[in-house]
């Protein structure tokens, strides 16, 4: 049975490789602010390894309801996931050396899996930031929890946040949806030949 790869897939392990390294200049998620105050807006960007836009603002606003401040150096994720995401385009070139199939469905799913551990861990983050409130906050409002959405809108207070991926989000999906539809052409390819 011949186990190698299609042109497809290898040139679907570039592209991903590509989609994948432009995440060291475009920003993964962002988070925009609307306020009747600031109605142009407030906006965080998350990179891979990095938290820029108006933070400063955010912290100041987010001081009055009691809400940690946000610095790059609190994120260890800003440490492990470059590392990460350099060992998968790593081994993506291994891969395409080996030429077998299997390798490539266990790269894909190892993509996969890091997208749902990193969603699962924002989400768990945005959840410690909007309920572990200082209770000595000038500002309180019983019961109120002030957790961004992982993604899409949702209204706290006067302040309408929106929650989605950035550019480099974009491309990290499209790596993702790229893999697993080429893997499926794959299985299928390498099924068709054995009937």
């Amino acid at each position: 049975m011949n186990n190698k790869l299609s042109i497809v897939a290898k040139i679907s392990i570039f592209l991903a490789i590509g989609c994948i390294a432009a995440l060291w200049a475009a920003p993964m998620w962002r988070i925009d602010l609307a306020a009747p105050q600031y109605p142009e807006g407030i906006s965080m960007q998350i990179w891979i390894n990095d938290v820029k836009g108006e933070v400063d603002i955010i912290n100041g606003l987010n001081h009055y309801i009691g809400m940690k401040t946000i610095h790059k150096e609190d994120f260890r994720e800003f440490v492990y996931l470059p590392i990460a995401l350099a060992v998968f385009c790593g081994l993506g070139l291994l891969v395409f050396i080996r030429n077998r199939r299997g390798l490539y469905y266990g790269w894909t799913g190892l993509l996969i899996g890091m997208a749902i551990l990193s969603m699962y861990d924002f989400w768990k983050w945005e959840y410690d930031y909007g309920h572990n409130l200082d209770p000595t906050a000038p500002i309180k409002v019983p019961g109120m929890a002030y957790q961004p959405p992982l993604i899409g809108y949702k209204k706290m207070l006067n302040f309408e946040a929106l929650s989605q991926p950035d550019l480099g989000g974009w491309l990290f999906i499209t790596a993702v949806v790229l893999l697993t539809a080429v893997s499926c052409y794959e299985w299928k390819r390498a099924k068709s030949k054995t009937v």
